[in-house]
């Protein structure tokens, strides 16, 4: 008899266990069966408008869109010095932003400046490269004659490598530039050069 009851106790385990793995699992709802999937159904929740006003409460200021920022340098932070066709001489127009330069450096003394010289698409390469420097050189030497030493400056001609092929007029004037680059950790990083052979 303990033997029936123990053949009969693993029958029923064996059947229970039969039942249990033969069951119907059980089907999973669509997005369209649910509440939020259904947009024919109206709701009565209406959406409440976000306010996209800053916090008045914030010290946080949003950042200027036109500031570029990486690992080394700071562009956009000062508006560019323009230049006529052809020239290099600074306006009376535009002193205002080197003076603002100057203020800039003299609240930064750990900061150092690149002066990048820019012409329009018109000229060759070289000549370009030549009128790109002595713009450069020439806000430069505006800075220096307010105070800032040259130790604080570096100039580079970028001549027409940014400017816009064809351009109208009006691109062409914002392309006649000296660009005010801040530079982080007192100067450009190193250029690789290859080993003389």
């Amino acid at each position: 008899m303990n033997t029936f009851a123990k053949c009969l106790g693993v029958s029923l385990a064996i059947a229970a266990l039969s039942l249990t793995a033969c069951s119907k699992k059980p089907v999973r709802s669509t997005p369209v069966d649910t509440t939020m999937g259904q947009s024919a159904v109206p709701t009565n929740v209406s959406p409440m408008p976000v306010d996209t006003v800053a916090d008045q409460n914030t010290q946080l200021t949003p950042r200027d869109p036109n500031i570029i920022e990486d690992a080394n340098t700071i562009r956009g932070l000062l508006q560019p010095v323009y230049f006529d066709f052809d020239r290099s001489a600074v306006k009376q127009s535009e002193r205002e932003k080197i003076q603002n330069a100057v203020k800039y450096l003299q609240e930064n003394p750990d900061k150092r400046m690149l002066l990048e010289g820019h012409c329009d698409w018109r000229g060759t390469a070289e000549y370009n490269l030549g009128l790109g420097d002595r713009r450069a050189t020439a806000v430069q030497r505006y800075l220096e004659t307010l105070g800032i030493p040259s130790s604080s400056l570096e100039i580079l001609s970028k001549g027409d490598l940014d400017a816009v092929i064809g351009g109208t007029d009006a691109e062409m004037a914002k392309d006649r530039r000296a660009d005010f680059v801040v530079l982080k950790q007192g100067g450009l990083p190193p250029i690789a050069t290859t080993p003389a052979q």
